[in-house]
């Protein structure tokens, strides 16, 4: 169930969550150093999801294979099959989810993608590109990192990316995985690019002027 939310309802539900606006920033997210990385982490993102086609066109090469598709949702079980596990879903800050919660679930989604790039990495035509976007991936966690040590009460040290070990037995099996990375990450940087809006205070002041 949670890789089929994953790939079907995904832009749905960080509208849901994402769009509504904090009950209390708080002095942190107010501080003009946050804010600097909430604009860097904003174009990074922005960076990831306008590469994703370009790297999709060029990688995927099965016709059926489309990037924006309603058809997604019905390659679940090849994701199951695969071992391509779900992104956490990122909750809006609330009181029943704090800033950390939220910084910690965009952290683990890059880092989950970082390890999903890397073992496609090896088989797929075009490393270059895959290589470039690992890159902004590890650099977007890197800048989520730096704003979850400012949230947390106490310093916790952030894991690597686990690495994942996708059955990849032939060339078809390649061009899923990689496609199913590419629609969850790009589904996952929506996420982010909605739920980072929120912590703009730039842009809050933005749409009130």
């Amino acid at each position: 169930m949670n890789i089929l939310i994953v790939f079907a309802i995904p832009c749905f539900m960080a509208t849901f969550v994402c769009s509504a606006p904090l009950p209390e920033k708080g002095a942190l997210v107010e501080d003009p150093q946050f804010q600097e990385i909430v604009e860097t982490s904003r174009s990074l993102t922005e960076k990831i999801l306008l590469s994703i086609p370009d790297m999709h066109k060029s990688c995927i090469h099965t016709e059926t294979l489309k990037l924006n598709s309603s058809e997604n949702a019905k390659l679940v079980i090849m994701a199951s099959t695969i071992g391509i596990p779900s992104a956490p879903v990122i909750k809006v800050v609330s009181e029943n989810s704090s800033l950390e919660d939220s910084l910690t679930q965009m952290y683990e989604g890059l880092q989950l993608h970082r390890a999903l790039l890397s073992s496609i990495s090896p088989r797929v035509g075009n490393k270059d590109k895959v290589t470039g976007l690992m890159a902004d991936v590890r650099d977007l966690a890197i800048q989520i990192n730096k704003m979850l040590k400012m949230a947390q009460s106490e310093v916790v040290a952030q894991p690597n990316p686990t690495p994942v070990a996708l059955r990849l037995p032939g060339d078809y099996e390649v061009q899923v995985a990689t496609h199913l990375t590419l629609v969850q990450l790009q589904a996952l940087g929506q996420d982010i690019i909605r739920c980072l809006r929120v912590l703009d205070h730039g842009n809050e002041e933005e749409t009130e002027s």
